[in-house]
């Protein structure tokens, strides 16, 4: 039987029994399994502590997986510290998060965990689940959630806010979560030796209990794990068997929102959710955490309803051509300033780089990003105007490539012409 076959047989007894457990997991860590796990790392990624590149490990790669198998039999298998380095916050001048970068050998046994964590817990997670999962991603949460505010009555939304998920999981929790399904022993030492694994930052070693690295192959699956836990069956066991109306969950890592057909339900779900969280040493950011009124019917006595940000859109009620009070979309204002800003910083930062047709190319290739991402149904004002903002952020700085102006306005307009930008679409209907 093929690792393959292994995992597809695991992903089904886990669906048929969500409470099965599983013993025999560490077979499916073997030369060729992880063969199939180094081929998936990309190997622009930046290194770790050991400074090993994809191209370095494979000189000998036969040989390397051979020796990580031996040592993983062995228990002699130890991963390294993880590299903490600092990114820059999106649109936020100076503020910056932590990123965590393991070792490549580490990278490549965290790739078979996570493939093995994913055959056990996927079939278990709920549908209001989106993020890092096969067949599922931004598109169809917001597609979703358009769909059930569109078709349903809404008084109510909690827009819930984390604060630091990533950063604040409990590693004691999680174990005991891992534990009641993964009865493997070896399996499970591994993962607490990852949880241990340390981080180096600026050269000094730190241990934690708390959080899961945000970089590592492996977090997303077990940020999953912790959350589905914590709120998804939460809210599916007890908040919606109590509540008056009906409620509904979306969640996509740690953005989401629950909407409640009353505000009632919403006050309740809002109070109770502090509590629910404190449990498990998660806690709410409650300036921006907020019970954001969203009913149509009310919008359409002429009584302000709110919007509310999920996914990089804001949600908001408009009218239809026909007049009638619908949910609608548009790029968020914190991320279109945000972008623009990125934007800016690369023009100014490019400009004397390279040449001009290469600095286009790269530019049409933003542009096209923007769209894919951007282009949904109700967008396409906001799409275009950022799409002409943006033209004017790299004209101010192409015209700064010398002391004399490069172009013109009507230059540049005819310059477009002949090399056009990618042109707005809807590339995701809602609807």
């Amino acid at each position: 039987m093929t690792t393959k076959t292994k995992l597809q047989r695991i992903a089904q007894l886990s669906k048929r029994d969500p409470h099965r457990s599983f013993i025999n997991l560490m077979c499916t860590f073997n030369e060729e399994s992880l063969k199939e796990c180094f081929d998936k790392l990309n190997k622009k990624k930046a290194v770790g502590v050991d400074k090993v590149t994809k191209e370095m490990y494979a000189l000998n790669l036969e040989q390397n997986l051979e020796d990580l198998v031996i040592r993983m039999k062995k228990m002699a298998y130890r991963p390294g510290p993880a590299k903490q380095v600092q990114i820059p916050k999106e649109g936020k001048s100076g503020n910056t998060r932590p990123i965590q970068i393991s070792n490549f050998e580490d990278k490549i046994v965290q790739k078979m965990m996570q493939k093995v964590l994913e055959s056990i817990y996927e079939p278990t997670f709920l549908d209001s689940s989106y993020g890092f999962r096969t067949g599922r991603g931004c598109h169809d949460a917001i597609k979703d959630l358009e769909q059930h505010l569109h078709y349903n009555s809404i008084q109510a939304v909690v827009d819930v806010d984390l604060e630091n998920f990533f950063g604040t999981i409990d590693l004691k929790l999680l174990e005991g979560m891992l534990r009641e399904k993964i009865h493997d022993k070896t399996l499970m030492r591994y993962i607490i030796r990852m949880f241990k694994s340390g981080v180096l930052s600026k050269g000094e070693l730190r241990m934690s209990s708390e959080g899961i690295a945000q970089g590592s192959v492996c977090s997303p699956v077990l940020a999953n794990i912790f959350a589905h836990r914590v709120i998804d069956m939460w809210v599916e066991e007890m908040v919606k068997p109590n509540c008056v109306g009906k409620a509904e969950l979306f969640r996509y890592a740690d953005d989401m929102v629950i909407c409640c057909q009353y505000k009632e339900d919403a006050k309740r779900i809002r109070s109770a959710l502090d509590k629910r969280l404190a449990k498990f040493n998660l806690k709410l950011n409650k300036e921006k955490t907020k019970i954001v009124p969203f009913s149509k019917r009310e919008a359409g006595r002429g009584k302000s309803q709110k919007s509310f940000d999920f996914l990089g859109f804001t949600f908001y009620l408009g009218r239809s051509k026909k007049g009638h009070i619908i949910p609608k979309v548009k790029t968020s204002g914190k991320k279109f300033r945000a972008k623009l800003k990125n934007l800016n910083a690369w023009s100014r930062a490019i400009r004397n780089r390279i040449k001009l047709a290469e600095i286009w190319k790269l530019f049409q290739a933003k542009i096209r990003g923007h769209i894919q991402y951007y282009g949904v149904s109700h967008n396409m004002d906001k799409v275009n105007e950022f799409i002409e903002q943006a033209k004017r952020i790299l004209f101010k700085w192409l015209n700064r490539r010398s002391q004399r102006k490069s172009f013109d306005w009507d230059k540049f307009s005819k310059f477009i012409s002949r090399y056009p930008l990618p042109k707005p679409r809807v590339v995701h209907n809602l609807f």
